[in-house]
């Protein structure tokens, strides 16, 4: 397990920058202001000509199975083609088959490790204890949050998040215990990928990271530069405790996934195309956080990792371009 861990370490950073390399080219799109997020159904999926085309499945099988389906008013005078044209550029897939490809690879892995793990995990520890290592994992994420609540200019979210980080690290033990949600004081997530869409940047086309799944450029790109607003990882950076951030890292993708792979197989074995269906359940999910909507129930794990450079990567990297 070490030895894959070391791997682990090695490759991911790599898809990361593959990934903002991706950003450098794609497309603009308008990104609309922060308002109510939408709502999220689990339907199965079906593609057509390499579109989604659940929007147009007759009534009687639109049936949401996670939460009611907003209701979507149409123009009597919009043709079914122009309904065509609108899919397709709300799919935005045109890596399509690179993606299908890391996708069925990212499904194995699941299968090979992560699904092994989660299910040791729910089976060692008892509700309670899943819950405290959860509440742990996402205080010491706060101060990311409200640094992402700073930049986006969302005072009042950052005050909460700052009466959360004090309560929840004093009266709640280091945050095993979410004091402040039982006073009221409700959580909520922010990333760099959400403060880049708040600036006006474009998420640009669909895209299936290795190990963390469905994403895009922008995303990608604020997922790699997060760990630098973590003053956790900074000071595990300085006292050369790359172990503990390897085993933050490895707890709290077992976490993470443990919490919906039960929903991930529901989805999967009541899907006509998984792919399809989780393409279309993380675009939904993003604009939901992005417009700081409702929290949903999708079942897509938010797995991080520190990509940070260590000491001794920075040092390999500025001898590499000496020569």
């Amino acid at each position: 397990m070490a030895i894959l861990l070391k791997k682990l370490k090695k490759v991911v950073p790599t898809a990361a920058i593959f990934s903002v390399s991706l950003a450098l080219v794609s497309a603009p799109v308008a990104v609309s202001a922060k308002d109510a997020g939408p709502n999220f159904d689990l339907i199965p999926h079906a593609i057509e000509d390499s579109q989604d085309v659940r929007d147009y499945l007759p009534a009687a099988i639109k049936t949401p199975q996670l939460a009611q389906n907003s209701e979507k008013k149409q123009s009597p005078q919009m043709s079914k083609g122009d309904d065509l044209a609108q899919a397709a550029a709300d799919v935005n897939d045109p890596l399509e088959p690179i993606n299908r490809v890391m996708f069925e690879i990212n499904e194995y892995l699941q299968g090979l490790f992560l699904r092994p793990l989660a299910e040791l995990y729910t089976l060692i520890l008892p509700d309670e204890g899943q819950e405290a290592v959860h509440n742990f994992l996402k205080n010491l994420r706060s101060p990311v949050v409200l640094a992402n609540d700073l930049l986006q200019g969302e005072m009042k979210r950052a005050w909460t998040t700052t009466k959360r980080m004090a309560i929840n690290s004093t009266l709640g033990v280091g945050g095993v215990m979410d004091v402040a949600d039982k006073w009221g004081i409700k959580p909520h997530s922010e990333d760099l990928g959400q403060t880049l869409a708040v600036w006006g940047i474009p998420d640009g086309f669909y895209l299936v990271l290795p190990l963390f799944g469905p994403s895009n450029p922008r995303d990608a790109v604020g997922k790699f530069l997060d760990s630098y607003l973590d003053p956790v990882s900074h000071w595990l950076d300085n006292t050369h405790r790359d172990e503990w951030s390897t085993a933050r890292t490895v707890v709290g993708g077992v976490d993470e996934f443990a919490g919906v792979m039960d929903d991930l197989q529901k989805l999967k074995d009541t899907s006509i195309d998984y792919y399809a269906a989780l393409r279309s359940i993380s675009r939904q999910k993003r604009k939901a956080e992005i417009r700081n909507g409702a929290p949903s129930d999708a079942p897509l794990p938010d797995l991080k990792y520190d990509f940070k450079c260590r000491s001794d990567d920075q040092i390999r990297i500025k001898a590499l371009f000496e020569r």
